[in-house]
């Protein structure tokens, strides 16, 4: 058994967090362990901190966060123990692993029994889905079930995913929000003659320009959207999604609810938008975009995870019968996105600054300051590393 002590960032309740120390673990038969590069910060994160504990609300994998806990669920790192099993059986493609492998981590641990895994293939609606960063109680051995902290347990039925040859730390780590925006690749499973979902030249809006909101406007626009508007309400973060990808921006603090829902229906000849994704994390943005969408038109919305307790108003004649609304709720990302969204970074990193998505990167022994400032309107992703480098 090792003597070697490891350092985390442990949030032992809403609004606490405090560095401790564990030891380093001795992998099981098809585990590993994880030496953590870098952990990006996620709303999830933030909401946890605020005290909105309840992860799945609704489901049969519903839970109460199990604090304490070491948050992280964005994960890349290096390979520094592994069993002999996990060399052949962990890696999602069946690649062999080596120490010295740089890997991403899926957050979701599936059952592979349940109903949902053996039904619904690529997405993790797992019935006893548990995630890293907040499923997890850092109380039980082998304690590191987080990014924040120097190294991480990868369990056997963990998804891991190899990162491409060439392919740094501060970009793989976008993999997981990315494959977040395979949102548009289910509305393009609706897509038909009747132009429904997404299709090539939609008019597509994103209310929430964060990493989330900025990797669905950088999908968009890959896939092949026409006019693409962006809604948030920092002047920073829609600089950011005008740099990328979209064509118009609003901030909802110097424009009225009415005045961005004609400028979407001037722009489609009084139509209102094919395609909306809500990736705010704001219920209040639900009324606004079924206001905005067109008949027939299709909302997804996604960032709206944890039940904050939040209360719209929804006409349903209005709202959803008469226009013969497609909404889609989608919790989550789909696990089979990773290595292809790594992929696709890859082979857009010419046309797209993937690297400035990160704007802020802080110590696990700072890692509250770095939760905070994720916080503030002048950030994008804020990321926790060993170091703060």
């Amino acid at each position: 058994m090792s003597t070697k002590k490891v350092k985390a960032a442990v949030m032992t309740g809403p609004g606490k967090i405090e560095i401790q120390e564990f030891p380093y673990p001795e992998p099981e038969d098809g585990a590993l362990i994880m030496r953590t590069e870098m952990s990006g910060i996620c709303g999830s994160d933030k909401h946890t901190y605020q005290g909105f504990t309840k992860q799945y609300a609704g489901t049969e994998a519903e839970t109460d966060t199990p604090f304490p806990i070491i948050p992280g669920h964005e994960n890349v790192g290096i390979v520094d123990r592994i069993s002999k099993k996990a060399r052949t059986e962990l890696e999602y493609y069946g690649r062999e692993l080596k120490e010295g492998d740089r890997i991403v981590l899926c957050p979701d641990v599936l059952c592979g029994q349940c109903w949902y895994c053996r039904h619904i293939y690529g997405w993790p609606w797992c019935a006893n889905n548990k995630a890293y960063g907040n499923a997890f109680t850092s109380a039980k051995y082998p304690h590191l079930f987080g990014g924040w902290s120097e190294y991480i347990y990868v369990l056997p039925k963990a998804l891991v995913f190899k990162v491409p040859d060439g392919m740094p730390a501060h970009i793989a780590v976008l993999s997981e929000i990315m494959s977040v925006s395979y949102s548009l690749e289910k509305a393009s499973e609706f897509s038909s003659v009747a132009k429904e979902g997404f299709f090539t030249g939609c008019t597509v809006v994103v209310q929430g320009a964060g990493p989330m909101g900025l990797c669905t406007l950088i999908k968009a626009r890959i896939k092949g959207a026409g006019e693409i508007i962006s809604i948030d309400g920092s002047d920073y973060r829609l600089g950011m999604a005008k740099e990328c990808a979209a064509d118009h921006t609003f901030n909802i603090g110097t424009s009225s609810q009415q005045e961005r829902i004609e400028f979407v229906k001037n722009l489609t000849d009084g139509r209102g938008a094919d395609l909306i994704v809500e990736a705010s994390g704001s219920a209040q943005a639900i009324v606004e975009a079924l206001e905005m969408l067109r008949r027939g038109g299709m909302y997804i919305v996604a960032g709206n995870a944890l039940d904050k307790g939040e209360d719209v108003s929804i006409n349903a004649a209005r709202h959803f019968c008469t226009k013969n609304v497609r909404l889609l709720g989608m919790n989550n990302h789909s696990h089979v996105g990773h290595y292809d969204s790594m992929k696709l970074m890859q082979k857009y990193a010419d046309r797209f600054a993937f690297e400035k998505i990160i704007s802020h990167r802080y110590s696990i022994d700072n890692a509250e300051a770095g939760l905070k400032k994720s916080m503030e309107p002048d950030s994008m992703k804020v990321v926790i590393t060993p170091t703060g480098v």
